[in-house]
C-alpha cells in the first residue's frame, strides 16, 4: 500500500512549514524564510536520482540566512567583550562596602560568564534537515518490494495505576497501526512491574488491533492512537483513505468498539482479583499468600496482587511471550462485510506485526537499573526474535502522532552522506494535555527548537530518553565506519562483552547489516525458550559490558543523556528531525510539585555525569570540540544556582539603616550591567525569529530557569556533594503520569495543575519569593515615613527593578502554591499590594520603636544585586 506520506510535500518542501504541529499563536508563520539551503548539494537532493553508489540523497540541509545569523553572532560576540572588559574593569576597582561579598559576585558573575558562553556556543550554527518521504519510498518502498530496513520498537512501562493503562495501550495501538512495512518491524512491550493487568492488557489490545489497525490503512486516519483520534472534533485535513462512502459508518463501528475495549481494560481491575479469588476458593491450598490466577486457571509468574515469595515487586521470574506472530511476508487481504464483520476488509492487508510481552527477572541482591536495564533486556530478546538493524524507543505515554516517523527517520540512516555514521535519530518531544500557556514550561521549546537545532549543526543532537531511533550495532558498541581500524575484528571477546549466550552473540555481526530486515526463528522451541529466559535473566550481564560499553548506561539518573554521550564520544553522529504533523505526542507532568521532582532528577543526574568518567572533559579527539562545549553545558548548568539563591537573598539589606555598595562607583557598573542585559535580550530575539519560538515561549524557559535555580538545582547540587564524599545522595523519585492525561473530559483535563502538594523542595523558593517582597514593602515604608529627593529615587531604582525582576520570574511558582485560587490570577496582585501594604506598616512602626528620633539615611540598595544575576545567565 502507497504510505500516504508519499504525497505530503511539506516534508521535502524547501518552505518549513511550520514544524511544531500546534500553530501556536504568536510564532513565526512564515519562519521558512528565514532558512535556505545549505550548499550546492543541497540543490541534489531536490532531484529524484539515485548516487554513484545507487543511494539517493533522502534529506535536505538548510541554515539560517546570513541576514539574520551573522547579526545573532556579532550580538554574542559583543557581548563577550563586554563580559571581558566588565571582568578587568572589577578587578581593577576592588571597592566595596563588603570585600567578602565582593568576591562572592566576582566569582559568581565569572560563572554566570562561563555559563553564558557554554550555553550560546552550541548555537552559532543552527541546522535544519528535512526527510524526503517521497524520494525514500521511491527508492526503498516500490509497490509489492519494500526494501526498507527491519526496525524493532521497544516501549517501557512499570506501573499500571501510575501509569494509565488506557494511554499505555493507546501507544502500542499506535505502533502496531503505523505505516511500515507490516513484515519489518515487531513491537516489544517491557513491563518492568510484571503486572498480569499489563499482560491480558496487552491481549486485549492485539484483539482490538485486528480491527483498529485494517481501519487505519483502508482510511488513512491520523493519529493512529484511537483515544487522540477520536477526542478530535473533526478530522484535520481532506480524506485521503480508498473508501471515503464507507468512512462514516466504519469509523461509527470502530467507536463503538473502542469504547467496549476501553471498558474491558477498566474491568481488568476488577475481573483479575475476583477471579482470583474464585480460583483460590477452588484451590486445594490453603493458608499462605493468595496467587493470582490467570484465565486459564495458572498462577501468574510474575507480580502478584497479593505480595509473596518469588511474586512480588523486584522477585519474581522472567516472562518472555509472543502475543502476536510474525505475520509472513506475503500480503493476507481481509474479508468482505458480512452481518458478523459489517467492515469491507477485502481490498485491506489486515496483518499485524510482531508484539511480544517481556517482564525480565528480578531478584533481591540485583541492581535492576531501572528503565537502562530493562531496555537492555528487550536489546538482547529482540535479537533472538527479530534482529532488526534499527531500533526505536518509547516511554508508555507516547504514542505515534504521525505514521510517516518511521520513514522519516530512516531518511537520516540510509543517507550516502553521513547515514552510515549517524548512530541515532532524535525527534523532538511534544505533549498533549499541557495548559495552554505552558505555566511550567513542559514544552520546553527553547531546547527543542532553538537548542536542538543548534547541535545539529555540530555532531547532532543529545539523547533525551524517547522517540528515538538508533542503530543496533552501535548500541552493541562498534565503531563509526571511519574510525573502524583496517584490522578491525567484528566480535574480540563476544563473551565478556555480550554474556554467554551463543545464539544472541551469533546475532550480533548481522546487525550491523543496515538493509535487513526481520528474520524470525523458524520455530518458538523449547531450547529458544530457554534462552530467552536465560537472557532476561537478572543474572545475565554479570561480568560482561553491558550497561558500560554495550548497551543503555548504567548508574545514573540520566541514563539516557550519557548514551547518547557514549555514542558521541565514539565518533558517531545524530540527526534531529522535526514533522509536520509532529512524529510523537505524550503526556507531561503539569503539577508543579511532579514538575519539580522532574527537574531534580535531570540536574542531579548531569551534575553525576559531570563527576564521573562520563565527563565531558575527558573524552577523547572523537569528541567534536563544540559538542564537547555543549555536553559541558549540559552537566554543569545546576552550578549556578548556588550563586543565584545567594543574589536573591542579597535584598534582605534593603532592612539595613544606611547605603550600601558592593561595587564601587556603582554609575560604571550599572552600564556595563544594562549593556549586557540590552545585548543578550536583542539576541535572544533574533533567535525567537529563526526557531520559530513564541515571546511567551521564550519568557517560560526564564521563569521555569528561576524556579528551578531557588529549589531544585542547589538540591542537586547538594546531591552531587554527597555523592562525591561517598554517600548514598538524594533520592530521585519518580515522575507520575498526569491521571487525565488519556480520555478526560475537558473540565478535569488539568485538575493536577491546580494540585498543591508540599514538599521541601518547595520551600527555598517561597523564601526567596518573601524575601523580595519584605524588601519592597521595607522601601516603599521607607519611602514614606521618611521621604527621599529624586537623586536618592534613581540610586534605589536599581534595586527595586531587581526585586521585581526575580518576583515576574517567580510568577508561575507563585500561581502553583496557590492551588484552586490561581484560576484567578488577580488575586495573586491583590495579596501582593496587601503584603506590601502591610510590610510597610510594620517595618515603620518598628523603626518607630527602635529609633523614634534617628533620621534614616536615604535607602539606596545598590547594584550587585542586578549583575550577578543579570537575566542573560537564566536559561532552563
Amino acid at each position: 500500500m502507497p504510505s500516504p506520506a508519499a504525497g505530503n510535500v511539506g516534508l521535502a518542501d524547501p518552505l518549513l512549514d511550520n514544524c511544531d504541529g500546534t500553530g501556536r499563536a504568536g510564532a513565526s508563520e512564515d519562519k521558512h524564510k528565514y532558512w535556505v539551503p545549505a550548499g550546492k548539494e543541497e540543490e541534489l537532493a531536490a532531484v529524484e536520482c539515485a548516487g554513484e553508489d545507487g543511494r539517493p540523497l533522502l534529506y535536505r540541509t538548510f541554515k539560517v540566512k546570513g541576514v539574520l545569523l551573522h547579526p545573532y553572532r556579532l550580538l554574542n560576540l559583543a557581548r563577550l567583550l563586554v563580559i571581558i572588559q566588565f571582568f578587568i574593569w572589577r578587578m581593577r576597582h576592588q571597592d566595596s562596602d563588603s570585600m567578602v561579598l565582593w568576591w562572592i559576585t566576582v566569582i559568581g558573575d565569572f560563572w554566570f560568564g562561563v555559563s553564558w558562553l557554554l550555553n550560546q556556543a552550541s548555537k552559532l550554527n543552527p541546522i535544519r534537515r528535512v526527510p524526503n518521504l517521497a524520494l525514500l519510498n521511491q527508492h526503498f518502498d516500490p509497490p509489492s518490494s519494500s526494501q526498507l530496513p527491519g526496525v524493532d520498537v521497544f516501549i517501557n512501562t512499570v506501573d499500571p495505576v501510575d501509569e494509565p493503562v488506557l494511554c499505555t495501550m493507546n501507544s502500542v495501538l499506535s505502533i502496531l497501526a503505523t505505516d511500515y512495512p507490516v513484515h519489518r518491524h515487531a513491537t516489544y512491550f517491557s513491563d518492568d512491574g510484571g503486572s498480569l493487568v499489563h499482560y491480558e492488557a496487552l491481549l486485549e489490545t492485539a484483539r482490538f488491533a485486528a480491527l483498529w489497525t485494517p481501519f487505519c490503512r483502508k482510511h488513512r486516519v491520523e493519529p493512529r492512537a484511537p483515544e487522540s483520534y477520536f477526542a478530535a472534533a473533526k478530522a484535520d485535513g481532506e480524506y485521503t483513505g480508498h473508501a471515503p462512502g464507507e468512512f462514516v459508518d466504519d469509523r461509527r463501528r470502530v467507536r463503538r468498539e473502542y469504547e467496549e475495549f476501553k471498558a474491558r481494560l477498566e474491568a481488568l481491575f476488577t475481573v483479575i482479583p475476583q477471579r482470583s479469588e474464585a480460583c483460590e476458593r477452588d484451590s486445594a491450598k490453603g493458608g499462605g499468600a493468595r496467587a493470582t490466577f490467570m484465565a486459564d486457571g495458572t498462577h501468574w509468574p510474575g507480580t502478584w496482587i497479593e505480595p509473596a515469595e518469588n511474586h512480588k515487586k523486584g522477585q519474581h521470574a522472567a516472562i518472555v511471550q509472543v502475543m502476536l506472530n510474525h505475520p509472513g511476508y506475503k500480503p493476507q487481504l481481509g474479508t468482505p462485510a458480512s452481518s458478523e464483520n459489517p467492515l469491507d476488509f477485502s481490498s485491506v492487508d489486515v496483518r499485524l506485526p510482531m508484539l511480544v510481552y517481556i517482564a525480565r527477572e528480578k531478584r533481591p541482591g540485583y541492581d535492576h537499573q531501572k528503565k537502562a536495564g530493562a531496555m537492555n533486556v528487550q536489546l538482547r530478546v529482540s535479537a533472538l526474535l527479530s534482529n532488526a538493524p534499527f531500533i526505536i524507543n518509547f516511554d508508555g505515554d507516547h504514542y505515534i502522532n504521525n505514521s510517516g516517523a518511521f520513514r522519516a527517520a530512516m531518511c537520516f540512516m540510509l543517507d550516502r552522506r553521513h547515514g552510515d555514521d549517524t548512530a541515532f535519530v532524535q525527534f523532538p518531544q511534544r505533549f498533549d494535555d499541557v495548559d495552554p500557556t505552558d505555566r511550567y514550561c513542559n514544552h520546553n521549546r527553547v531546547f527543542f527548537d532553538a537548542t536542538s537545532l543548534g547541535l545539529n549543526g555540530i555532531q547532532g543532537p543529545s539523547y533525551v530518553g524517547t522517540g528515538c531511533m538508533f542503530r543496533r550495532a552501535a548500541l552493541y558498541g562498534a565503531d563509526p565506519q571511519r574510525w573502524q581500524p583496517d584490522d578491525a575484528k567484528v566480535l574480540d571477546n563476544p563473551c565478556r562483552q555480550f554474556g554467554n549466550s551463543m545464539p544472541f552473540i551469533s546475532s550480533v555481526p548481522l546487525a550491523s547489516n543496515q538493509e535487513r530486515s526481520i528474520t524470525p526463528p523458524a520455530s518458538l522451541d523449547a531450547r529458544l525458550t530457554a534462552e530467552l529466559a536465560d537472557v532476561a535473566a537478572c543474572a545475565y550481564e554479570d561480568g560482561t559490558e553491558w550497561g558500560y560499553g554495550v548497551g543503555w548506561v548504567y548508574n545514573i539518573a540520566t541514563e539516557d543523556v550519557v548514551t547518547g554521550f557514549r555514542l558521541h564520544r565514539k565518533g558517531w553522529r545524530s540527526m534531529y528531525c522535526s514533522m509536520e504533523p509532529d512524529a510523537f505526542r505524550g503526556t507531561a507532568p503539569i503539577n508543579l510539585t511532579e514538575r519539580l521532582y522532574q527537574i531534580l532528577r535531570w540536574s542531579g543526574g548531569s551534575l553525576d555525569m559531570f563527576f564521573s568518567r562520563n565527563c565531558p572533559l575527558l573524552a577523547d579527539r572523537r569528541l567534536h570540540p563544540m559538542q564537547r562545549i555543549a555536553y559541558t553545558n549540559m552537566t554543569v548548568y545546576p552550578i549556578s544556582a548556588a550563586f543565584i539563591f545567594v543574589y536573591d537573598l542579597l535584598p534582605l539589606m534593603w532592612l539595613s539603616g544606611s547605603e550600601f555598595y558592593i561595587q564601587k562607583p556603582f554609575q560604571t557598573y550599572a552600564m556595563y550591567l544594562f549593556g549586557g542585559i540590552a545585548m543578550m535580550e536583542a539576541s535572544g530575539m533574533v533567535e525567537i525569529r529563526w526557531a520559530g519560538l513564541t515571546l511567551l515561549d521564550w519568557c517560560r524557559n526564564e521563569q521555569f530557569y528561576m524556579i528551578g535555580a531557588t529549589g531544585v538545582y542547589p538540591a542537586a547540587v547538594l546531591h552531587s556533594l554527597v555523592r562525591l564524599v561517598g554517600l548514598k545522595g538524594l533520592p530521585f523519585k519518580l515522575t507520575s503520569k498526569p491521571q487525565s492525561a488519556i480520555g478526560g473530559v475537558a473540565r478535569e483535563r488539568f485538575a493536577e495543575l491546580y494540585d498543591v502538594q508540599w514538599a521541601p523542595l518547595l520551600v527555598p523558593t517561597v523564601v526567596v519569593m518573601a524575601v523580595n517582597v519584605a524588601a519592597i514593602g521595607a522601601a516603599a515604608g521607607r519611602a514614606v515615613a521618611f521621604g527621599c529627593s529624586l537623586a536618592q529615587v534613581a540610586g534605589a531604582a536599581g534595586g527595586l527593578l531587581f526585586n521585581v525582576w526575580v518576583l515576574l520570574l517567580l510568577y508561575p511558582f507563585a500561581l502553583g502554591i496557590m492551588g484552586r485560587w490561581s484560576k484567578r490570577p488577580s488575586l495573586l496582585f491583590l495579596l501582593l499590594v496587601a503584603a506590601l501594604v502591610a510590610i510597610a506598616l510594620a517595618y515603620v512602626a518598628l523603626l518607630a520603636v527602635l529609633a523614634p528620633r534617628t533620621t534614616m539615611a536615604p535607602f539606596r540598595l545598590v547594584g550587585s544585586l542586578l549583575c550577578g544575576v543579570s537575566p542573560a545567565t537564566w536559561r532552563i
